[in-house]
């Protein structure tokens, strides 16, 4: 399969909010939010990609604005937190994570929120739903280019060299023009493999939160991407589905599912229940 590029992500149009957004603001060492919307009901926490930044999270959060805040995760080693030591393993990662999410997670006219994860940030985002309370986890759950967990460690692609996922994300030309920006670029996704091969699966219960499986229909890693799987692992609404797009769907260069995340998000808002599946999901 070809090689996606970051501006073969799903086709949606890029729509900016009416009127000045507001300027991003870092919050503590974990979080940016990247366009606060501090009246919208819903946060929309962003996990992102092995090598990614919450920065890469900026056109989504700007066409979300109207219905939803981003909060993007900052992780460590890389850009402005180029000095944080990355935690030593997966489980330090999920703690450290879940602790800096825990104060921000009822916060919002609507105190509701939902995560949204694309590859290593998939199943971050699913093991910090799993870690924090059964009352306190997000009633939303989208996973974007990623195994199950139960999958993760058998992937063909775990024996990937950091060039060799640059390319297959797409993010290749974004870098090859800037020799010491593709060397930051490949240190971070160093970092972050080096935290994916510590992960162990271990059976638990199902979360009770929706749970939206994707793919992009260009994803070169497509054929080790395990989609079903996941309905395994919760005991919410679970859909999967095979979108436009290459291995990550929101990047720099484009905002991602704008579409499927604003229905969804509308249906929280309006107070759906949680175990109905999304119309615009059963569309796709």
């Amino acid at each position: 399969m070809t090689t996606a590029s970051p501006l073969t992500t799903q086709a949606t149009t890029f729509r900016a909010p009416a009127g000045r957004t507001a300027r991003p603001r870092v919050e503590g060492d974990w979080l940016l939010v990247p366009a606060p919307q501090p009246h919208r009901p819903v946060r929309l926490f962003c996990f992102p990609h092995a090598g990614g930044d919450a920065t890469a999270y900026t056109p989504l959060a700007r066409a979300l604005a109207p219905v939803a805040e981003v909060w993007a995760l900052r992780p460590p080693a890389r850009g402005g937190r180029s000095r944080h030591p990355m935690p030593p393993d997966f489980d330090a990662l999920v703690a450290a994570v879940t602790e800096a999410l825990t104060p921000h997670l009822t916060g919002g006219e609507g105190g509701r929120f939902a995560f949204y994860g694309q590859s290593f940030g998939a199943l971050l985002a699913y093991e910090v739903a799993r870690a924090l309370p059964a009352d306190r986890r997000p009633e939303l759950v989208v996973t974007v280019g990623a195994p199950s967990p139960v999958e993760w460690a058998e992937r063909e692609t775990k024996n990937l060299d950091a060039s060799e996922l640059l390319r297959m994300t797409g993010l290749e030309e974004l870098v090859r023009a800037d020799p010491d920006l593709a060397e930051l670029a490949l240190g971070a996704i160093r970092t972050d493999l080096a935290v994916s091969a510590t992960y162990r699966h271990r059976p638990h219960a199902p979360i009770g939160s929706a749970l939206y499986a994707l793919a992009g229909a260009d994803d070169p890693m497509l054929a080790t991407t395990g989609l079903t799987g996941w309905a395994a692992h919760t005991r919410g609404a679970f859909a999967h589905r095979v979108v436009p797009g290459g291995h990550l769907l929101a990047t720099v260069d484009r905002p991602g599912p704008v579409d499927l995340l604003t229905s969804l998000v509308t249906s929280l808002v309006a107070g759906r229940p949680a175990a109905a599946p999304s119309a615009a999901l059963r569309e796709l």
